[in-house]
């Protein structure tokens, strides 16, 4: 019999759900400090887990939970600019 590999679970910051780590996006601080989606959760930097539901950002923005896992503050436009990548994916 094969081995059995451990699935990783991560938490919404939006809806507070679990859910496998595939069936998330990520959205990273960079070291540099730029803040964008990354759909292949492998870019370096602090990240936060979102459902693939402008809801949840939404959700997220409004508690400040997405500035405060990213320990940075998000301007406006950069909300704006990731709920459009998010109802793009």
């Amino acid at each position: 019999m094969g081995k059995v590999r451990k699935i990783p679970i991560r938490r919404c910051i939006g809806c507070g759900e679990r859910f496998p780590k595939q069936e998330l996006v990520r959205v990273v601080r960079s070291p540099e400090g730029v803040i964008s989606l990354d759909p292949t959760g492998k870019l370096s930097g602090r990240g936060a887990y979102l459902c693939h539901n402008a809801e949840c950002l939404r959700r997220a923005r409004k508690s400040n939970r997405l500035a405060q896992n990213l320990e940075c503050e998000i301007p406006p436009e950069i909300y704006e600019r990731l709920e459009s990548e998010l109802t793009a994916l």
